[in-house]
């Protein structure tokens, strides 16, 4: 039976993170039906398509994109039902499609959006980490300074920080994260969905450790538990100072405690040199 057209418009189509069985039956209906399909690769979505059995015109559309190639799709809206997908999970999730999204809007054209696979999503209720309050932050920056300058960007927030990291990165991430945010628990999400889905949560350290002797494959989702009021269930101050003791100065080691877990820098800095004495 032949599908029906969708009215025009633009349709924001989550696709699965892989698992193919992830997709959903609006989604399947969807881009069986829409006149066009905007995607970052048309090979990857071809593979998706082919899977589905149906043919529709793919256009590139990624961080590449210009404003010619999005004004060309947003004309092409008012008459056409164009599907935007990204290469896994739901689009506009670190990816550019927000601004196709803000330029149909602003055309007063319709935008739908289909929910979907969200491997940030699938990480975070995996992980077991406390999930009433989450930040999701994108991919940790690839220099020193800039991951940084990211991890204590979210020390002081009361939530689980999510973060998308790439293998090779990984203990260079796990290792900064110890620093930086000591006592902190931390989930590693990697090939979600896949055949060989794994979720370990632990101390920074101990998951460093690890993947440092079993280096990883695959996509990841790394995860930070909130910081306390105080010291984190089951280590004392103490115990968090002489962790970061171990690779820092009194002073920055009051400073990695306290962002961590609120407790005054001076007072840290105090009890770190008695420490440093002991």
């Amino acid at each position: 039976m032949a599908h029906q057209p969708l009215r025009p418009g633009l349709y924001i189509v989550a696709t699965p993170i892989g698992n193919l069985g992830d997709i959903t039956v609006r989604a399947a209906e969807t881009l069986a039906r829409c006149d066009a399909v905007a995607c970052e690769d048309t090979r990857v979505t071809g593979k998706l398509m082919k899977h589905l059995g149906l043919s529709k015109p793919l256009r590139r559309y990624d961080d590449h994109a210009g404003a010619a190639e999005r004004e060309r799709l947003v004309a092409d809206m008012h008459d056409q039902a164009i599907a935007l997908v990204s290469d896994a999970g739901t689009p506009l999730v670190s990816d550019p499609g927000y601004r196709l999204v803000r330029a149909a809007r602003a055309a007063g054209i319709a935008v739908t959006a289909l929910p979907g696979a969200c491997a940030a999503i699938a990480g975070l209720t995996l992980s077991g980490l406390p999930n009433d309050r989450f930040l999701f932050a994108g991919f940790l920056p690839n220099k020193d300074k800039a991951r940084r300058e990211a991890l204590e960007a979210v020390a002081g927030i009361d939530a689980t920080a999510i973060f998308y990291e790439t293998a090779p990165r990984l203990v260079k991430s796990l290792d900064a994260i110890a620093a930086i945010l000591p006592g902190r628990e931390v989930s590693v999400a990697r090939e979600l969905t896949k055949l060989h889905e794994e979720c370990r949560t632990g101390s920074a350290p101990d998951l460093a450790r690890h993947y440092a002797a079993h280096p990883p494959k695959g996509e990841i989702v790394l995860l930070i538990g909130p910081g306390a009021a105080g010291p984190p269930p089951g280590q004392d101050i103490d115990a968090l100072l002489r962790e970061a003791l171990a690779s820092a100065k009194p002073s920055q080691a009051a400073a990695q405690v306290a962002r961590a877990t609120g407790q005054d820098r001076k007072a840290l800095y105090a009890r770190a040199l008695e420490l440093r004495g002991t």
